[in-house]
This record gives structure tokens, sequence and C-alpha cells, in this order.
């Protein structure tokens, strides 16, 4: 049980017109759920859940206010009454818990992929193949009224409000930084003018909704691109937004273009309150903080400081949705914490996929997966307490069967144990610890260090088998494999053996480059280090800098290896990772100046090092030790002689990449299917 004192997070927010229960905002995410057929229903549940559990103010996904401004051809637009009516559904069922919900208004201009982007000016986006139109004066009347017709529906629908999404280098943010607009009319040139149309939205929304309504304002405190806001001018902004009559202004860090990650894993927790902080006391509204605060004890620490009248976080409520009430229940050692992975959620809904949660499978999911207590109880063994092992415990005693978790290792966890030794990756010590109080709680009989055989599980009394035993790394067949200076992955995250000054990582997929980032750091722990962060990254603290970067100069620290990442196909090296965090890896390894190479063909490994062809052309690399990362194979030993009842799970299912979404959900749907 905490003890942690949670007193400004719980505390009541007084809006004047309205008061929020506690300081903690569900922050806006794009799910996919608002495009489906079955959507209203599906966001009811989610959103209701996470009402139920305790939070105080929600923010749906983004809603376009017209059809240029709307992210894709498929966003579902509100324009009748039946649309209306089917909000109320989620407006109904968040009410019940005495929560509040606003819907964002999101034009997302010069980023969208509706096939017809408009923008300030007619300067394509780095990240979007289609050049946007520039507007006429009379296109952005229309945008304004979009935005306001789409506010005046969500007040019809119950919604307590809606946030104008200002910033992330969207429509609006696109008006007010020079790098985006080059009018020369009273839209552009002057800042004054540039910050026209955000003014113009919030007065106008306020004109037509009345008093009491919230409009939270996203306001871009640092753009973290060439050609962006200066501290001085984001205050102007922010306090004009204000006397328009925003209700409140919420942190927005980075827009989608810059090239500094800023909700990863690899950024350390809270680690832009700051910037709110220089804000907030220009401005009279109370203010909200964000970015990679995911548990309540670092969100209480954040408002104990004062940097931030009240706490957003979205990925974490993907995670938990009784994330309150356990900080409130004292039960803060029961969340099941975000870790920034991104791997079921931006990267899903940057592909065209529903989004989800890598550690809660069930999110977005609340009308199709549920653990129903079972009838027929059943004796269950599960072997392996890796991710998916302990997945499938836990969901299988909830559901009410007996259920006993072998695992040889002293320890749960699995490859977890592995990933969390990665410099950025410590995170993942989160959901080991977050399962080993589940197994607690859910009644699971846990043997460690205990390698059951086939023999021993066909003499017991358990009626069915789960084998979650993981992979074996696999040795790829290169004369000279066995050689001293070779090492495997497992060797050198797990096992801490010794690695040389120079060396060859063979194979650069997810593991390749995880062994490439722990070999290129010293083992110094920077991870939570914010101002080491910032160095790292070129940001300037002071924000004297414009948008936080210009002429700032990255202080990257001397890598501890000179090391080698080597790939037999001729693409990108590190195409295959994810979607919103490959091109961070792929940075932070060049910054340590690691060579990443393609179109590499192995010949042979001996005392000289090791012997390649690169694009076809000879070459021995005098390394002290290679490293093989090159795929994994499942681990089935022991479905050899197993006569009972088995069913494989994780990596011992499908190893062709360590994939702990996949496994972690495997494990959960098995339990709601026995």
């Amino acid at each position: 049980m905490s003890e942690q004192n949670f007193s400004k997070l719980l505390a009541p927010l007084d809006l004047g017109f309205t008061t929020l229960k506690n300081r903690v905002l569900m922050g806006s995410m794009h799910t996919g759920l608002e495009e489906h057929p079955d959507g209203t229903k599906r966001m009811a549940a989610f959103f209701g859940d996470r009402a139920k559990g305790g939070c105080g103010l929600i923010v749906t996904g983004g809603y376009g206010p017209t059809e240029r401004g709307a992210t894709h051809p498929d966003t579902k637009m509100i324009e009748t009454a039946e649309d209306i009516a089917k909000h109320r559904i989620i407006t109904d069922e968040v009410h019940k818990y005495d929560s509040k919900i606003c819907m964002q208004i999101l034009h997302t201009g010069r980023y969208a992929f509706n096939g017809s982007p408009i923008a300030p000016s007619a300067i394509q986006a780095p990240i979007n193949m289609l050049k946007p139109e520039a507007c006429t004066v009379e296109m952005i009347e229309e945008e304004i009224c979009g935005f306001v017709d789409l506010a005046l529906k969500a007040q019809e629908a119950n919604y307590d409000g809606v946030e104008v999404m200002g910033s992330e280098g969207y429509f609006i943010n696109q008006f007010t930084a020079l790098r985006t607009n080059q009018r020369d009319d009273e839209w552009g040139g002057a800042y004054e003018n540039r910050i026209k149309l955000g003014v113009d939205v919030v007065r106008r929304i306020r004109e037509a909704a009345g008093e009491k309504f919230i409009i939270i304002f996203r306001l871009s405190m640092m753009d973290l691109v060439e050609g962006g806001s200066s501290f001085e001018e984001v205050v102007q902004f922010g306090q004009a937004i204000e006397k328009a009559g925003a209700t409140i202004i919420n942190t927005g860090i980075g827009w989608h273009e810059a090239r500094i990650p800023t909700i990863q894993t690899k950024v350390p927790r809270a680690a832009f309150t700051w910037v709110t902080a220089k804000y907030k006391e220009h401005f009279n509204i109370p203010v909200i903080t964000s970015n990679r605060i995911n548990t309540p004890e670092v969100a209480e620490e954040v408002l104990q400081n004062g940097d931030a009248d009240m706490i957003s976080m979205a990925r974490p409520f993907l995670a938990d949705a009784d994330f309150v009430n356990k900080a409130a229940e004292g039960r803060s050692d029961e969340i099941n914490t975000c870790i920034g992975c991104n791997q079921a959620c931006l990267d899903h809904i940057f592909s065209g996929k529903m989004t989800s949660c890598l550690v809660n499978p069930r999110a977005c999911f609340e009308t199709e997966i549920n653990i129903i207590p079972t009838k027929t109880v059943k004796k269950i063994a599960v072997v392996g307490a890796g991710p998916a092992g302990l997945s499938a415990s836990t969901a299988l005693a909830e559901a009410g069967h007996e259920v006993t978790l072998f695992d040889g290792e002293s320890g749960i966890g699995g490859q977890f144990n592995i990933a969390k030794q990665v410099p950025g990756k410590e995170e993942f010590e989160e959901t080991i610890r977050y399962f080993g109080r589940q197994l607690e709680l859910t009644g699971v009989t846990v043997k460690l260090n205990t390698r059951i055989s086939a023999n021993e599980l066909n003499n017991s009394d358990f009626d069915e088998v789960v084998i979650a035993t993981g992979i074996n790394p696999r040795m790829p067949p290169i004369e000279g494999v066995d050689h001293a200076k070779v090492l495997n992955y497992i060797d050198v995250l797990k096992h801490k053996k010794a690695v040389g000054k120079k060396v060859a990582v063979i194979g650069a997929g997810g593991i390749g480059f995880d062994v490439s980032e722990y070999l290129v750091h010293s083992g110094e722990a920077t991870s939570q280090n914010i101002a080491a962060y910032m160095k790292e990254w070129g940001v300037d603290m002071t924000l004297k800098a414009r948008a936080g970067i210009e002429g700032v100069k990255a202080e990257v620290s001397a890598p501890a290896r000179e090391v080698y990442l080597l790939q037999r196909k001729d693409t990108k090296v590190g195409a295959g990772l994810g979607k919103t965090t490959g091109w961070i890896h792929r940075a932070g390894l060049k910054s340590k100046k690691v060579k990443m190479l393609s179109s590499c063909e192995y010949h042979k490994i001996d005392d000289a090092g090791l012997h390649v062809s690169i694009a076809g052309e000879k070459q021995i690399l005098d390394v002290d030790n290679v490293i093989i990362c090159a795929g994994q194979d499942p681990a089935r030993e022991l479905i050899e002689g197993l006569n009972k009842p088995y069913h494989l799970i994780g990596g011992a299912d499908v190893a062709a990449e360590l994939d702990a979404k996949r496994a972690i959900k495997q494990g959960l749907v098995l339990a709601t299917q026995l």
C-alpha cells in the first residue's frame, strides 16, 4: 500500500462557473474509435471507464471542424442531429461519474492527409507528401466558422467544453510561425496578425457558446523547429487567448516534424514541466502541463513545485483506466504504468490501425475483451514468467482458475529484464512491478528457480498447460561463430559479459539497436536527468533561443565504444523499427557515432576480426567482439513428450521478432477463451 498523499492532484479546481473534481486531465488521443462504425458506443465504454476510474476532465480525440481541416478522408465529421445524438451516449456515460468531458477541435492544416490540405502559405510539410493550398481570406473565414459550428454542436451533445488545438504544428500553429506563414495580408507579417486566427477562434466560440462552457486552448509553448515562436511571442499569444475568453491553457511541446523526442520512453519523466512553469506566471487562468508524466507521484511533485495547476496524461489512461482511483485509495503500486513505448498507440494510429496499449490490450477494446468469471474452475500450469506468461497467469486467476506459474529464473519478467538494461528503456521495470503485484492480488502460486519438465507436468493434476517459455537466440551459420570473441545479446544484456572497445553487432532489428545503445553508453544513469537530456538534444532551458532550439548546439557525451551495426538487407538500417520511435533510435546512435551499414555479407570470424563484404567490397573489421542479434527461435522443448492439453503464447508461439505487445495480448485473450 502506498502512503503517498496526493493532496494537490486530488484537489478540486474551481473554474468559476463549474468545478473539476481533481487536477487530472485525460489528454486528447486519436484512437481510431472515432471512425469505427460502432465508435460512439465503444467511446462511451472507453471514456466511461476512465471517468469511473476517477479522471476529473477528459478530452476526446481530435475532430475536424471542416472537411479540409480533417486529418484524412475517412475522418468522421459531426454534421447531423443524429451525429449529435450519438455523442450524447458518450457524454451521458462520463457524466454518470461526476467527470467532465471536452471535445477537441483539431484542424490539421498542412499535416492533413485528406487529399486537399490547406495552410497559411503553400509550404509543404516534411511529413506530408502533399503540398497545401494557401488559404484565401474567404477560406480563413470558412475555417473559423467551422470551429465555432463544431463547438456549438459539441455543446448540443452535452460536452462540457472544447479544446482548441493550437499547438503541435497544426493549422493554428502554422499561422503563428514564420516557418509556415509567409503571408503579407492581415493574417501574416507582424506577430499580432499571425496570432489573429487562434484569438478569433477562441473569441468567437466564447461569444457563441456563452460563459458557462469550458474552452481549453492548447498553446505551443516551445515549437522545437526553426522559424518557430519566441518566448515573448508565446506569452503575448497566451495573454491574448486568455483575454479572448479561454478557460484553461494547455501546454503543447514541439511540432510533429520536430526532430527532438518529447513523449517517448527515452524522454525523462516530466521532462518539460519547466517550460509550463516559465509561462504560468504570465497567465491568470489555470495552466495544464504535460508530456511523460506517468505516475501519481510524479504528477503530485509537479503540482507541489508549482509548475502547473493541472496535469495532462494521455497514454497513462490507456495503460490504466483506474489510475486516479488507485492513487486516491493508496493503491498506486497497483497502477499499470505507461512505459512510453508507442508500440500499440501512436504506431498503430499512424499506420491506420486501432489504438490500444502494449501493457493493457483492453484499451479501446472494452466492449470486446472482458474477463468473465469461469463456471468450470481448472488447474492450469503456466510455464514462463515473461510478459506472455504474466499476462496469462494473472488473467486466468482473475477469471477464477487455479494457476501455478513456473519459471527457471530467480525473478519474474523474462525478456523485460533484458530490455530494462537498455538506456532509455528503464520504464520496463514498471511493467514487471505491476505484474508482480497482480500475481499477489489474483492469488497465483509462483514457483521460481523451477524448471519443470514435460514428465512432471504429465504426472501432475494440472488440467491444461500454457507454454510461455519465450525464445532461444539464433546463431547464424557463419564460419567461426563459435570463436571466443563472439557473444549473443543475452550474454551482453543479461549476463553482463565483458565487451571490448571495438564491437560489431550483427543484426539491426530492435535487439541490435538496443544492444548498440547499451554499448555506446558507459552505464551512466542519465535517463531521468532532464538537464542532461536537453543538452543532448540541443534544447535551451532558458528559453532565450527562439522556439527553444535556434542556434543551440547539441552536446553529446563521447561514446563508450566504437560500434558497427550491420544488416544483410540493402534497406535503410532500422527501417523496420516503430513508426514514431525508429527515427529517435537512429538519431541517438548516429550522435554516438555508430556506423550503421547495410548490404553486409558475413564470411568468417577469427582472431583478425569479422570478415565481411559491404555492398560487395571485402573488408575486415578488426573488432574485439562480435555480438549476434540475428533473430531467435521459439523455445518449445517442453512440448516434446507433453501429454496434457497445451497452448503456445508469446515467443514460444512466434519468435520472428520479440513482440511484447502480441505476447501480453495473447495471454489476456487466452484467459477469456479457456
